[in-house]
């Protein structure tokens, strides 16, 4: 985990000024480039712990040392993309999953947490089956889990052929566009009414 270090220090003393303010939206780079969190959520009072190249294991590691200080009344998670990128098996990501879910039970048990699905990107697309098979194990772990929601935002980020949207991503066809983000904004609004000021079912 010591990649990850530099950024999860800095990320660590900016808690101290903003926790317990709302929404904490935490995860991989597709969290940390959201450069426009508290514009688009306006009511959720976001603080954004997103680090880049993170996994879904590495954001289990670094709970207790970043979510956990920041004492929220929602989490947004993404997280488990760079995992499969890395070759790891969706059964990992699913064990890794369960981890944080446990966690987040243990110190937040009336707090919701929101799972992201894991995008279906041009740049991963050789791994799709994959990516659908950590999604489908996590949102069947979600089902069992008071609390816990899971926002499926494939559908909407593939054509009518069932292929990734291009215009969705920036040029090396993972990382979110302008485009990507409004849609996932646009979601967000619609199926988390939490981020919109009113109480999530």
């Amino acid at each position: 985990m010591d990649r990850y270090e530099e950024e999860v220090s800095a990320l660590a003393q900016t808690i101290t000024t903003q926790a317990g303010q709302g929404t904490v939206f935490y995860g991989s780079s597709s969290i940390r480039m959201w450069t426009s969190l508290a514009a688009d959520f306006p009511y959720a009072k976001p603080l954004n712990l997103g680090f880049g190249g993170s996994t879904l294991e590495a954001c289990a590691w670094y709970f207790e040392r970043l979510v956990v200080p920041a004492n929220p009344r929602l989490v947004i998670l993404y997280a488990g993309d760079n995992d499969l990128g890395e070759d790891r098996q969706p059964e990992e990501v699913h064990l890794s999953f369960c981890i944080l879910a446990q966690k987040m039970q243990r110190f937040f048990p009336q707090v919701p947490l929101v799972y992201l699905s894991v995008k279906p990107s041009p740049a991963r697309w050789y791994i799709i089956d994959r990516i659908r098979r950590a999604n489908d194990l996590i949102y069947k772990e979600i089902q069992k889990l008071p609390n816990f929601h899971y926002v499926d935002l494939s559908s909407g980020m593939l054509t009518n052929e069932g292929k990734p949207r291009r215009e969705l991503y920036e040029a090396d066809g993972l990382h979110l566009s302008k485009a990507g983000y409004a849609l996932w904004t646009q979601e967000l609004q619609r199926q988390v009414p939490a981020l919109n000021g009113l109480q999530l079912q």
